[in-house]
């Protein structure tokens, strides 16, 4: 009789923090891989703690915890498949990122990470202790190796566990998205499997985190790099896999193989799910924002639609003398179009109770940027004023052109819970809008159709702060901040390679400038969803009161 191998792939979504609930949709996990006739369970990195659970670990009461309840687990699993999970452990006061493999009722082997990642928005060293490389575990008929994520980025933990016996590697992992990230996995893991001639399982969670969204896309590879399995991106699945002994070795059967979307699809759906569950996470419902005709609440608002529901989403018109009728038609339009509730509070009476309470402190002074920002901090005041009354969060609307160059308000527009935009480019927001407009899928919850009108995208930007005032006033065309923007910010070019590339030595300046004096802005600035590996907050860490400057 040939020997076969089956095990359940819970591609799941945990939250930081709630041990109950995750223990929960590993026991609804487990109760499915048994009816499947699996004989294990396999679950993601951290799953029991949610990832990433930050200096949470530090506290021994938050891991001694998350021990318990993985004992518990391995009682309650007791009668099924072996079950693998990750969770913090304490051992002699030393912390660890470990993977439980439990069977019969208690913990039958524990694997530690020894490729500790401390780059991008991992602080791994700092955490945890280095592991030990530990030897495969049996699950009969076969010996498995599990790598813990990183590990299996380095060829050293992988080939010790073939050499000790491996017959299989399954890889869990707490993978986050960047833009491009699964092919960059893909590409890992293919040399794995090229290097050890072992089939090899990656599993990866779902959900959003903070600013971070993990995006499924889980697989299997077969020696040589065939690919046998593939888990769709961003959704919970459970997924079982079957292996079959062969006289080269073990090999897995062909499976589903679910195509992964362009990255545009990607981004928008990192910026939908990262609303999603950060709302649902920390308890909100809905969510209030600013609507001012522009592309930025435009984009903003159909996010929202999309990630809970257009019936949840309460859109403010706030206008000022300098608000054009384009800009309000604009804005009912969109509304209209997404079926989200809109009212308007003109600002002028706020705004003329705030002049003359100044007046005499500004006497003999000329306007300038001061009374623009007072139109902005009025919008932000008001706005906050009915996400506090109604429980509604409030969402900030900064592109990461503008957050760059400190093109924002602080405590005005800047105000807000949460950004969906803050890692996405202005021209990329242009192109994400024509891709709404086009594209619709069974897991956005705003109605299909060119939603953003075509008058909105191709209007010139406007903060609309003073008459006829347009961005290109105050930063140059967006086509070439962005370049500037994306050389500097996400390549770390210097001066000198960014001007090689074409730029004004003066413009190229200005903007680092810009770039550098806006860090305390950041700093107070609500997260958003990452969608590249130089996202301003983790991956990008600079102190605020720095006067270095590269000379070019």
């Amino acid at each position: 009789m040939t020997d076969t191998f089956r095990v359940t792939l819970a591609q799941l979504n945990p939250v930081v923090g709630d041990f109950e609930g995750n223990a929960e949709k590993a026991r609804d996990a487990f109760a499915h891989a048994k009816s499947a006739g699996a004989q294990m369970l396999a679950l993601p990195e951290m799953f029991i703690t949610g990832y990433q659970s930050q200096d949470l670990v530090l506290k021994p009461a938050f891991t001694r915890h998350a021990m318990r309840m993985v004992d518990a687990l391995a009682e309650d699993c007791a009668d099924g498949p072996a079950v693998g999970i990750g969770h913090p452990l304490l051992i002699d006061d030393a912390l660890y990122n470990a993977y439980s493999i439990l069977q019969d009722g208690k913990v039958k082997s524990r694997i530690l990470k020894h490729m500790l990642p401390n780059e991008g928005v991992f602080d791994e060293k700092r955490l945890y202790e280095k592991g030990q490389i530990a030897g495969p575990y049996s699950i009969d008929p076969l010996r498995i190796g599990s790598p813990i994520c990183e590990d299996a980025w380095h060829e050293d933990v992988s080939e010790t566990l073939a050499e000790t016996g491996a017959e299989i590697l399954l890889v869990p992992n707490g993978s986050p998205y960047y833009r491009g990230k699964h092919d960059v996995r893909m590409a890992h893991m293919v040399s794995r499997v090229v290097e050890t001639e072992l089939p090899l399982v990656y599993l990866n969670m779902v959900g959003g985190q903070d600013d971070q969204v993990f995006d499924g896309g889980s697989f299997v590879l077969n020696p040589g790099g065939a690919l046998a399995v593939q888990l769709p991106a961003f959704d919970e699945a459970l997924v079982e896999v079957d292996f079959e002994k062969t006289d080269a070795g073990w090999r897995a059967l062909p499976g589903d193989v679910v195509s992964q979307p362009d990255d545009w699809e990607q981004d928008y759906r990192v910026m939908v799910e990262g609303l999603r569950d950060y709302l649902g996470k920390t308890g909100f419902k809905k969510v209030v924002l600013g609507l001012s005709g522009g592309i930025d609440s435009a984009i903003v608002a159909t996010i929202a639609a999309d990630a809970i529901g257009p019936e949840n989403v309460h859109c403010v018109m706030l206008p000022s003398e300098y608000t054009s009728q384009s800009s309000l038609d604009d804005a009912a339009e969109i509304a209209g179009n997404l079926g989200c509730k809109l009212d308007t509070i003109p600002i002028s009476g706020p705004r003329q109770a705030v002049t003359e309470a100044l007046a005499p402190l500004f006497e003999g002074l000329a306007e300038d940027v001061t009374e623009e920002n007072i139109q902005s901090r009025l919008r932000g005041l008001l706005l906050m004023a009915l996400s506090n009354k109604t429980g509604e969060m409030l969402l900030t609307t900064g592109n990461k052109s503008e957050v760059a160059v400190g093109y924002a308000t602080i405590y005005g527009d800047m105000s807000g819970g949460y950004n969906p935009i803050k890692d996405l480019y202005k021209m990329r927001v242009f192109e994400t809008c024509r891709w709404r407009n086009a594209n619709h899928r069974d897991w956005m919850m705003g109605p299909e159709g060119a939603v953003i009108p075509v008058a909105i995208i191709e209007k010139p930007p406007s903060a609309e702060l003073r008459e006829d005032q347009k961005d290109e006033d105050s930063l140059p065309p967006y086509e070439i901040l962005d370049d500037i923007l994306e050389r500097l910010v996400d390549r770390d070019q210097s001066v000198a390679d960014v001007v090689a590339a074409g730029h004004p030595l003066e413009t190229v300046k200005r903007i680092e400038h810009l770039i550098y004096i806006s860090e305390y802005k950041r700093f107070q600035s609500a997260p958003g969803a990452r969608l590249t590996n130089r996202a301003f907050w983790l991956d990008r860490r600079y102190p605020i009161v720095n006067r270095w400057r590269d000379p070019g």
